[in-house]
């Protein structure tokens, strides 16, 4: 089936990668809210959202695996157009250009510019991390097996990662908003071509079959 239909629109993500996407959308809030309801007691009433403290620390570590397994059923679909090449190095060394919107300036884009690809390792980085600082904190199974300073440890880390991949899911937000049109990808699947043209050329000829060779200087 081609990726670009009958109206013109091109399809960028399938249905069932858009209900993935916001499942771990929503885990992630949830998460969020959760953890710093159990990080500091300022923050505590944030867990008559879940019924109570003990319900948050119940929910919110199977919510981070329910999150987890999503996030990597989605990432591994992605993980080829996720692959860094040369071009890509030097569309975040020109990262500046794009911010000014001067992207005739930088290499053309594929599937995934520069810095999604970045942030999308990133990602898997902080969570590969925060499931297993999780799994060392996960008092009502592994309590048992490790010392106190272990899990003082884990904890910290924990905090750590968390914090980063807030920071991290904030740029996503806003770099989905800054650039129009990449909301819609994610709510109704399809980008125009104009979009796909302008932000991901590389990707908007390799779905018309055409190719373009570009030397980037070392």
């Amino acid at each position: 089936m081609s990726d670009i239909n009958d109206k013109r629109l091109i399809v960028r993500y399938s249905p069932g990668q858009r209900v993935n996407h916001w499942i771990v959308a929503i885990c992630f809030v949830l998460l969020a809210l959760s953890g710093l309801a159990l990080f500091h007691p300022a923050f505590y009433w944030l867990t008559a959202l879940f019924g109570g403290g003990q319900w948050t620390r119940i929910l919110h570590p199977w919510v981070g695996v329910v999150m987890f397994v999503a996030f990597f059923i989605f990432a591994a679909t992605m993980w080829r157009t996720n692959l860094m090449d040369r071009r890509d190095w030097q569309w975040i060394r020109q990262s500046g250009d794009v911010v000014r919107k001067r992207e005739d300036r930088v290499p053309e884009s594929g599937r995934y510019n520069g810095g999604q690809k970045l942030l999308y390792f990133l990602q898997i980085f902080l969570l590969l991390g925060l499931l297993i600082t999780g799994i060392l904190m996960w008092r009502e199974y592994f309590w048992g097996f490790l010392t106190i300073g272990t899990i003082r440890v884990a904890s910290l880390l924990h905090a750590i990662f968390a914090f980063l991949m807030i920071c991290a899911i904030i740029i996503h937000i806003y770099a989905g908003l800054w650039v129009k049109g990449s909301i819609r990808a994610m709510t109704r699947g399809t980008v125009t071509p104009g979009w796909a043209w302008k932000h991901h050329r590389q990707w908007w000829r390799s779905l018309r079959g055409e190719r373009r060779h570009t030397t980037i200087d070392p």
